[in-house]
């Protein structure tokens, strides 16, 4: 792994037992996340996209290969994950759902409480500290989810499918709000998303995967300085580019 990468995966495979046969689901993928990048996986239903990530966070530890992050930090301690249900349990206010981030943390109350508010006052939740899920719109409470993975201070931070539950508007609303977020924190992000659109949009690179087995096929470089317009013709043609790769 090169000095300025957060994350490196090298020759990852996997494979599921399925009907007393092993079924080969990942077959030798390789990428880096540079520190401070912004990286997407697409790819159709299927290609080993979401059980990338599970290796990445450290839930599944099943698998050929390595995964490296940062310079010697285990998975648990320095990558954060945004799943597309944002998870906040429902009899805890904001400020508690975020501070279950920092359940195991060595900090002081008083440090963990300040850590908590500032995240949450990242995401433009400060009036909302004692607010219930039910209370929050669905975008709140995805900013919500970002807030406490952002609390651990990871490395990188994962999201998977972050904003498919939202409807057009309001998803296009919060990839801003995270663009924001991430000039602000500087993390590196990596995004699974079906959203061709929306990989290019935020995306420093994206990843194009294909299926059966699970492997890249190509990695988009989008060299184009923020904010972009989404309606511009470089983007355009790579949208195009990528379709294309992925109905052939």
């Amino acid at each position: 792994m090169t000095a300025a990468a957060a994350l490196s995966v090298e020759h990852v495979s996997k494979s599921y037992a399925l009907k007393g046969s092993d079924r080969l689901v990942l077959r030798d993928v390789n990428f880096s996340v540079g520190r401070n990048e912004i990286v997407s996986i697409v790819g159709a239903s299927g290609c080993g996209k979401s059980t990338l990530l599970r290796l990445i966070v450290g839930l599944d530890d099943d698998f050929r290969g390595s995964i490296s992050h940062g310079a010697d930090a285990s998975a648990g301690t320095r990558v954060g994950m945004v799943f597309q249900d944002h998870r906040l349990y429902p009899w805890l206010t904001v400020e508690a759902n975020v501070a279950l981030a920092l359940d195991r943390s060595p900090l002081s109350s008083g440090e963990k409480r300040d850590r908590v508010r500032h995240y949450i006052d990242l995401v433009g939740l400060s009036s909302f500290l004692t607010a219930y899920p039910r209370q929050l719109s669905g975008g709140m409470a995805q900013r919500a989810a970002i807030a406490r993975a952002l609390a651990q201070e990871p490395d990188v931070l994962l999201m998977d499918e972050p904003f498919g539950a939202l409807d057009s508007i309001l998803r296009m609303r919060l990839q801003d709000e995270l663009l924001a977020i991430w000039e602000r924190n500087r993390v590196s992000i990596v995004i699974v998303t079906h959203d061709v659109e929306e990989a290019l949009y935020l995306s420093d690179r994206v990843i194009v995967m294909e299926p059966d087995p699970g492997r890249i096929r190509d990695i988009i470089e989008v060299d184009l300085e923020r904010p972009r317009d989404r309606s511009a013709a470089t983007l355009v043609d790579l949208k195009r580019r990528c379709l294309g790769m992925l109905v052939a």
